[in-house]
């Protein structure tokens, strides 16, 4: 199970870490970093909301678009032999 958590239409993966006993949060799809900690539920939105607020400043101020792009490709690699057994069928 993935949790995130959507700012705005930027989104967060949620994780729980237990070396510090607190919840960190890191936004997905940026062309940086920022990532955000809290012990609670509204910690997260609180801290995401700042985080987030800040590295869009630092972009607008570096003239920098602040979500990534993909370029629609999509490679993945096989074995040969499962290669040549989706290829079959698929033919």
């Amino acid at each position: 199970m993935i949790n995130l958590m959507n700012f705005d239409g930027y989104q967060a993966v949620i994780n729980y870490a237990p070396e510090i006993e607190m919840f960190r949060g890191e936004f997905i799809n940026l062309n940086g970093g920022a990532d955000f900690y809290a012990t609670d539920i509204d910690g997260l939105h609180k801290d995401g909301e700042i985080s987030l607020a800040v590295f869009l400043d630092m972009c607008k101020k570096d003239g920098v678009e602040p979500k990534k792009h993909y370029s629609g490709k999509f490679n993945v690699r096989l074995s040969s032999d499962l290669h040549e057994n989706l290829v079959v069928p698929a033919a």
